[in-house]
């Protein structure tokens, strides 16, 4: 019997766990557009889905600096989601995909993956 090389397998391992994520966030995906009819619609949708699931307040990272998310609102001019965020005793608006983990992602954190993953078209 021909064995596998060893970069085959951690190929198809890697391959695995891809779809298993993938099918994580197309879940996710499913659950914020299920009732929506075009984009404007299911941008609506995600921001819900992040408000209800997202822990308020949260640290997060925005150009390697830290931030406190403390809400999500719909930006003007077509920018979808934004994370409304503080630092210094400011306020910004700050495009949900721009957000970033110190250190390991919290569980919530593939809320945000999914809404990535719909704004690229690749679920």
């Amino acid at each position: 019997m021909k064995q596998e090389p060893e970069h085959f397998s951690q190929w198809e391992e890697a391959m695995q766990k891809s779809k298993k994520i993938n099918s994580k966030l197309r879940e996710i995906i499913e659950e914020a557009t299920v009732d929506a009819y075009g984009d404007e619609e299911q941008e609506v949708g995600f921001l819900t889905l992040l408000e209800d699931n997202l822990p308020f307040p949260f640290k997060a990272m925005v150009i390697g600096e830290e931030v406190e998310v403390v809400g999500v609102d719909l930006g003007n001019n077509e920018r979808g989601v934004m994370a409304i965020c503080k630092r210094g005793g400011k306020k910004y608006l700050v495009s949900v995909t721009s957000l970033e983990w110190k250190g390991k992602p919290p569980k919530e954190a593939k809320f945000i993956e999914a809404y990535k993953a719909w704004i690229r078209g690749n679920w």
